[in-house]
């Protein structure tokens, strides 16, 4: 039985840190991504990661939450929550620009 709790958490935990991940690749490669579409270097311009950016920095800028922020903890948590998966979605955006790149390999599903 606790063999299978500390599996259940170890399971928990690497989802997480994949997600973690994924949302930090996300924020390293937008940028470049911009520079090489403003270039003219890589078409199609992937309007979903734009999307899914302007989104998640709106999120954060807006006074206006689907928690406020006066609720000191719980307020700053969603806006992790939601900021997050707006970030893994502009990460899965980007898969086609991370394999143009070389960044992950030409087989790779994202």
């Amino acid at each position: 039985m606790k063999f299978m709790r500390g599996l259940a958490r170890w399971s928990r935990l690497k989802q997480r840190s994949g997600a973690l991940m994924r949302i930090a690749r996300a924020l390293r490669v937008f940028v470049p991504m911009l520079g090489d579409v403003t270039a003219g270097r890589y078409r199609p311009v992937p309007w979903a990661a734009c999307g899914w950016m302007t989104a998640a920095v709106a999120y954060l800028i807006m006074p206006f939450d689907i928690i406020p922020d006066f609720l000191m903890l719980i307020g700053v948590i969603d806006d992790v929550f939601i900021v997050g998966w707006l970030l893994t979605r502009v990460d899965h955006s980007l898969a086609p620009y991370r394999r143009w790149k070389g960044i992950d390999p030409p087989d790779a599903v994202p």
